[in-house]
């Protein structure tokens, strides 16, 4: 977690995940890389426009671009300098790339390395933001490199408690080896084990998961076995309810797996829940 990129479109939730993306990069010792995308066309120049630029009698106005770039550069530049009274200590580099949202992004992590994405996160409907729940989805499903996605401030982010969801089926332990890294990146955190169940079987659940966590030498952690309906519903609940810091859910494509790991839950809680997440593929 030290190559962190931070996308923004200059939107609250893009701060609040600048904010938090200073504060794992000055805990780890790490760098920050803000990227801005703006999302355009080729105009009958040769250049290039956004969308929603001014039309003049002859097409796009050929200024626009460039003034645009001009208080994008301005806008960049002044949250590279926060950096020095909020993340003191860490490099920040800034790029702006034109191309569509997400393949900038998805680009910009091979290019500079990425191994971590820290990104804000929007409900559905926010159109003109980056962080539409669909734009974020898309970059927790391709991005090579886990993916925090943070939509509420946390000026002073330290992280005490870790919710890992899971069945812990014999799978899980497969993902492990993420969720141990950010164990090792916040040794003192309490690890909270969940197992979220519609109807009964909580006491053969919690044998379950306390078998696993012997089997696998976790350490400094406690088991929950929590009733909802819908299990992205009772992550969230469950993570606000012990003021979790963090909730890490590992993915994977593969179908036949544990429902647990399945993509489109890390997705829904990633943009719902109210304490950052983390998400990550495992092989």
């Amino acid at each position: 977690m030290k190559n962190i990129l931070v996308p923004t479109d200059f939107s609250p939730e893009a701060h609040h995940a600048y904010e938090v993306a200073l504060q794992v990069a000055r805990h780890t010792g790490g760098s920050v890389t803000l990227l801005h995308v703006l999302e355009g066309i080729e105009d009958s120049s040769g250049g290039f426009s956004t969308i929603g630029a001014p039309v003049g009698g002859n097409g796009i106005d050929p200024i626009f671009p460039i003034k645009l770039m001009e208080a994008t550069k301005r806008r960049m530049h002044s949250l590279v300098a926060e950096a020095a009274g909020q993340g003191a200590g860490v490099p920040v580099q800034e790029s702006i790339k034109v191309a569509a949202i997400g393949e900038g992004i998805l680009r910009a992590i091979q290019r500079h390395g990425t191994d971590l994405v820290v990104m804000g996160a929007r409900g559905h409907g926010v159109m003109e933001h980056f962080f539409v729940s669909s734009n974020t989805e898309r970059i927790i499903r391709l991005a090579p490199c886990p993916v925090l996605t943070v939509k509420h401030p946390h000026p002073h982010y330290a992280v005490h408690n870790i919710v890992f969801p899971s069945d812990f089926s014999p799978e899980t332990a497969h993902a492990l080896g993420g969720l141990r890294h950010v164990q090792r990146v916040f040794p003192e955190a309490r690890l909270h084990l969940l197992h979220v169940l519609s109807g009964h079987g909580n006491q053969t659940a919690e044998q379950q998961m306390q078998a696993f966590a012997r089997e696998h030498e976790l350490h400094n952690y406690q088991t929950a076995v929590v009733d909802a309906e819908r299990t992205s519903v009772g992550i969230e609940q469950y993570a606000e309810g012990v003021q979790a810091e963090l909730v890490v859910i590992p993915t994977h494509a593969r179908s036949g797996l544990s429902s647990f790991l399945r993509a489109s839950i890390a997705e829904t809680v990633a943009t719902h829940a109210f304490p950052p997440v983390l998400t990550y593929h495992f092989r």
